[in-house]
């Protein structure tokens, strides 16, 4: 609801003043340049309003993972081998299955892969992927030489976005597919170099 208003009581708004500014006799000399900037700006807050509500669906929908025999690192190799704006070092780990639903992981990884090449490339640094093995569980990590995270507090409420046209859902819906496979998602600054590192455990 906060949402929806933040969008909706601006274009109401505006839509009320240039139903007032049209009816006026004689009209402002400047109404045509009034006129094209409020719509402007209500064309942008119906487009914002309409990638938030895309957002919310896929939320929304989320279905519950369709659980299988899955072989990790595989499934890294091949997401790492989707980026193509540059080359993912890959980390070689043990070779471990897990019972998970290979699609949504999948979706889970290309997008920490794409948040972290987007990171890297700010600085011209690189990114590197892969896993590892622990007492009942398994780790993929995706550490990238970015400029790391500023606001943390902020990396999982749903819609909060830096980005212009970012919808505030990616890392949202990563969390919640991985607590649907009873596992975490914690995203952190590194300790020994600039850069972030995003660690998804699942359970083996």
């Amino acid at each position: 609801g906060h949402e929806l208003n933040n969008s909706l009581a601006p274009i109401k708004s505006l839509a009320g003043s240039l139903a007032s500014m049209v009816r006026r006799t004689p009209r402002p000399p400047d109404w045509e340049e009034d006129l094209q900037s409020a719509l402007a700006i209500i064309e942008s807050r119906a487009d914002g309003l309409s990638r938030f509500m895309q957002a919310y669906a896929r939320l929304a929908r989320l279905p519950a993972p369709v659980l299988a025999p899955c072989e990790v690192c595989s499934l890294v190799e091949r997401v790492a081998a989707l980026e193509t704006r540059l080359t993912v070092e890959m980390i070689p780990g043990p070779s471990v299955t897990v019972s998970c639903d290979a699609a949504q992981i999948e979706q889970v990884l290309i997008n920490l892969l794409k948040n972290a090449v987007d990171a890297a490339l700010e600085t011209g640094g690189g990114v590197r992927i892969g896993c590892s093995q622990a007492p009942g569980r398994v780790e993929i990590f995706v550490e990238d030489d970015g400029p790391g995270i500023g606001g943390a507090t902020n990396l999982f409420v749903p819609f909060y976005t830096t980005k212009p046209e970012g919808s505030g859902i990616g890392l949202v819906l990563c969390r919640q597919i991985a607590e649907n496979h009873r596992g975490t998602l914690v995203l952190e600054n590194r300790q020994d170099a600039p850069g972030c590192v995003a660690r998804l455990r699942l359970p083996i």
